[in-house]
């Protein structure tokens, strides 16, 4: 297995580009990996858009790393979120090609080389792999499994380990340098879901986004309860400025978490209003819809669970019901927040922010 680099062609055929803020020693890793790459044939190049980086960044930034990985080129992301590390590692990249990584996932030996030959054979504008998690330790581990489950993710594609095909959205990507001459960069106004909102763009100029399982790849899903409740209610948060900014409607999947936290809220006030009013039989009967729907969606939760453990191990059957919980529930929070208090598109997002830091 030979390393991807060419040091005597003049000018790349691929540009890789890394979006990196306190990676610490996954950058390393993930660095490892593409020297581990097989060759595609073309030349490539590395580009990381360090956003401030912890001991990563001097570790980054140092003589002797720097020598080991002669295809690498750091550039700042002052700004130091995903948006606008992409775009300028974007406008530094040389390569007609432009594939996304991201440290935080681990790749096949073949990442790179199947995702240039597929972009070349589907003629697609963008093209990834299925979007499949791993988690380390026990709460990792039943995060990851409940992570690629229907229940959890709504149906979505992206999931799907087998799927090949077109796609609303795919992880990661592949690009040719010139669709972001013709669709535009990476929305920097958005913290999170920038890539859902240029893969929309791509639908809508009638480009096609394109998944397939020969691009293989394994995201490191989070393994604690507060950086993924965090993840989510971002997510959903930043969500409703994508439908704000393209004036269109949410999937179904997408208003289903919302519509259970509403629900609850509701109830439980409604409860709560009557009991204030002094109208206990109301307070009574509205409470007891709130137990009724907790039930239904506990059962569910029960029965995802147990399909979930069924696939992967009845050990973690314990946590998987409260993890699909936190999905839904900090999900269905960012969502209607962001719909009654939506961001600001017009100003530059604050990375110190809760809407906007990241947690990892």
């Amino acid at each position: 297995m030979s390393t991807l680099h060419k040091p005597d062609a003049p000018e790349p055929v691929i540009s890789i580009i890394v979006p990196s803020r306190n990676e610490g020693k996954s950058l390393e890793r993930l660095l490892r990996s593409l020297a581990a790459q097989r060759d595609p044939g073309v030349s490539w190049e590395a580009i990381v858009a360090d956003g401030g980086s912890n001991a990563g960044s001097e570790t980054l930034s140092s003589t002797t790393f720097m020598k080991e990985y002669p295809w690498l080129t750091v550039i700042p992301n002052p700004k130091g979120i995903v948006s606008t590390g992409l775009n300028l590692a974007v406008q530094a990249a040389r390569g007609q090609v432009i594939i996304r990584m991201d440290v935080h996932t681990e790749y096949s030996h073949d990442y790179v080389a199947n995702s240039y030959n597929a972009l070349l054979t589907t003629r697609a504008d963008n093209i990834g792999g299925p979007w499949v998690a791993v988690g380390s330790g026990y709460l990792g581990r039943a995060i990851a499994a409940a992570f690629q489950s229907t229940f959890m993710a709504g149906g979505a594609r992206s999931r799907c380990l087998d799927y090949e095909g077109p796609v609303d959205t795919v992880y990661l990507g592949c690009w040719r340098r010139q669709i972001f001459e013709e669709c535009g960069l990476f929305d920097e106004t958005l913290v999170r879901n920038q890539d859902d909102e240029f893969n929309l763009r791509l639908n809508r100029a009638g480009k096609v986004v394109w998944q397939t399982p020969r691009i293989r790849s394994r995201y490191h899903a989070r393994s604690h309860i507060g950086h993924l409740c965090s993840q989510y209610f971002q997510y959903g948060f930043w969500k409703t400025a994508v439908i704000r900014k393209h004036n269109t409607a949410a999937a179904v999947r997408h208003l289903l978490p919302s519509c259970f936290v509403l629900c609850n809220m509701i109830l439980l006030l409604g409860s709560l209003a009557a009991t204030l009013l002094g109208n206990r039989e109301a307070a009574s009967l509205v409470f007891k819809g709130w137990v009724g729907q907790a039930l239904i969606y506990a059962v569910a939760c029960l029965a995802a669970g147990v399909c979930v453990a069924s696939r992967t191990s009845w050990f973690l059957m314990p946590l998987l019901p409260i993890v699909f919980a936190v999905f839904h529930v900090a999900y269905g929070s960012g969502f209607l927040v962001g719909a009654i208090s939506p961001p600001n598109l017009e100003e530059r997002p604050d990375p110190t922010s809760v809407f906007n830091k990241l947690s990892r």
